[in-house]
């Protein structure tokens, strides 16, 4: 049995910003999104899917934004695309998939415990994280748990963390913390880039075991002695956004039993009436 975790927030916003992702229905509503998410989760049914759970985010915000002031909120996102929030949970839901809307949390962390849940399955050969979101490279872990980018076609196994990154999959919170995320909104340690981070934690592995002193490192790195200070001087911001980049893991995403795709629900009709696709009831019906 394959277990497939989709990103619905991730695929949400892919098909926004692709040159075919716009489509007003009757009602004047932009709807194109939405369309495109459902056609492309029908057609990772009909390339074999069985056991299907999409993590959304209901509100960007999330405990998060108590953290750091600076963590990414809703703000500036386009209104045509923040509306379909809602009807992207209900489309997924007539269709028969299992949907996790986050508010607390957020969908990054649904799918990493649903990641945990699958894994300890021992019925379950491989769980396939949807979604090319650095954050869930920590969740890889070889043979069973690959990350897979459904738009590049791309598969990333714990080597392919290792070549992405530089670092094992249990220090990308580390790396991130150290580095910084710009998307999300937390800056990382002054100083601190991509490459310095991963030769210090390829060997180190956790922000805890970095010495204090650069006389003290066993790896060579240019620039040691500012990149110690530095971390020195913004030791508890690096451990913070260490832990904004660490994934929740319990949040309630039931049993792997409760994932399986059944058909849809008779809502399903309805809602792609109001999609303007009418293809999306056949391709069900022809599961």
């Amino acid at each position: 049995m394959q277990v497939h975790l989709v990103d619905g927030t991730y695929e949400l916003f892919r098909h926004h910003f692709s040159p075919a992702g716009g489509h007003r229905n009757a009602a004047g509503r932009e709807v194109g999104a939405v369309r495109g998410v459902l056609r492309s989760m029908f057609a990772l049914l009909a390339d074999g899917a069985t056991h299907v759970g999409v993590a959304c985010d209901h509100v960007i915000e999330s405990f998060r934004n108590d953290l750091w002031p600076g963590y990414k909120t809703g703000e500036g996102i386009d209104p045509d695309l923040r509306q379909q929030f809602d009807l992207l949970e209900e489309a997924l839901a007539a269709a028969g998939f299992t949907v996790w809307p986050m508010v607390e949390v957020e969908a990054d962390d649904a799918l990493g415990a649903a990641a945990a849940v699958a894994k300890a399955d021992p019925r379950v050969e491989r769980v396939v994280i949807c979604t090319p979101d650095k954050d869930l490279a920590q969740c890889v872990e070889d043979p069973k748990v690959v990350q897979y980018d459904r738009r590049a076609r791309q598969f990333r196994d714990a080597a392919g963390v290792r070549e992405k990154f530089g670092v094992d999959p249990e220090s990308i919170p580390d790396w991130l913390g150290l580095v910084g995320d710009s998307a999300d909104g937390f800056p990382g340690i002054p100083g601190w880039g991509a490459k310095s981070a991963a030769t210090v934690l390829a060997h180190y592995r956790h922000i805890e075991a970095i010495p204090h002193a650069p006389g003290q490192w066993e790896v060579a790195v240019r620039g040691a002695a500012k990149l110690a200070a530095s971390l020195a001087q913004n030791y508890e911001h690096a451990l913070l956004f260490r832990r904004i980049a660490t994934l929740e893991l319990d949040v309630a995403v039931g049993a792997v039993d409760d994932w399986e795709w059944t058909g849809p629900t008779d809502d399903l009709a309805a809602v792609c009436a109001e999609l303007d696709a009418p293809d999306i009831p056949e391709r069900a019906a022809s599961k």
